[in-house]
């Protein structure tokens, strides 16, 4: 993703690297606006009296009964998601990308960068999806009554019990609309954040620097957080769902958002807007600082080296 990419190849095997590191130096930030958003979404659903109105309120309600520390619950689930779904999507991601690059050192144009987002999306998403289950419900899991808690004490304890208690494919449960999310996050956010610096760069304003990267990775965040948010929604109800006399909460993504819309109002589908923005513009903004400067200190080493 870097005009230089032809000039110094990074290995493969960096670039895997690189991606999946810089995912988890972002979540070490943004680990409580995860857990805001993922309980916003779940705020009303069945009538829950646990209702939070605005990102402030939870925030509020989660220090009050949970503790400040509460707000990094599911930090370690966090941090394997990012280490699984970032690794294998932004590694993907960016060998393909280099891949397309034209002879004439041009980037690809940009429904070749949104279809190679949507690849990479979906292989991460599949590889992520056990960590991502993990996450749902260990940030879920302080709206619940005290006695309906699962009290996972970290993400391995939470892989084994869910294994354990639910059978192992538990660990895909909600894997369509996982994928599909990845799809449409990964189609927004790499392939806009990619035209989004292409432009700014062109503008004539703007160098290959740390305040071009910033501005690219606000506009790509907010382009993604609109796109992204209904499929997000179904994905964390479908997680998180129990079984109720031996029949799952929901048939589906579709059944999650008809349900949804009918109970909660069509505006609905983007509820915890503000952290789910939030959280992705700066994670967007970390993660890519982080793997720029990645890929800049790399190929700096590597033109002394030679």
């Amino acid at each position: 993703m870097s005009s230089n990419a032809k000039q110094t190849p990074i290995p493969n095997a960096i670039k895997f690297l690189f991606g999946g590191t810089a995912g988890m130096a972002a979540t070490v930030f943004v680990q409580p606006l995860d857990l805001v958003k993922n309980r916003m979404q779940m705020s009303g659903e069945g009538g829950g009296a646990k209702a939070h109105k605005t990102s402030v309120h939870a925030i509020k309600s989660i220090i009050k009964e949970e503790g400040a520390l509460g707000l990094y619950n599911g930090l370690s689930a966090g941090l394997l998601r990012q280490a699984t779904y970032t690794t294998t999507r932004l590694g993907i991601y960016t060998t393909l990308f280099d891949m397309a690059i034209g002879a004439d050192g041009k980037p690809p144009p940009f429904l070749m960068k949104a279809g190679i987002g949507m690849i990479s999306g979906a292989i991460g998403a599949f590889v992520g999806t056990p960590a991502e289950i993990s996450l749902i419900r260990m940030t879920s899991d302080g709206r619940l009554p005290v006695a309906e808690r699962r009290g996972y004490t970290s993400v391995f304890n939470a892989l084994a019990r869910i294994t354990r208690e639910e059978g192992l494919l538990t660990l895909w449960r909600g894997c369509g609309p996982t994928v599909a999310r990845a799809m449409v996050v990964n189609a927004a956010q790499l392939a806009s954040y990619s035209q989004a610096k292409q432009f700014l760069l062109g503008t004539g304003y703007f160098q290959d620097n740390l305040f071009c990267h910033f501005g690219a990775s606000m506009i790509s965040g907010l382009v993604t957080t609109i796109a992204s948010m209904p499929v997000d929604i179904a994905k964390t109800r479908i997680q998180n769902m129990r079984i109720i006399d031996g029949k799952p909460e929901y048939r589906g993504a579709i059944d999650v958002l008809s349900r949804t819309i009918r109970s909660e109002g069509f505006f609905s589908l983007w509820k915890g807007f503000t952290p789910y923005y939030t959280r992705l513009g700066p994670h967007t903004v970390l993660t890519f600082i982080f793997l720029e400067q990645f890929n800049r200190l790399y190929r700096e080493r590597a033109a002394n080296k030679s």
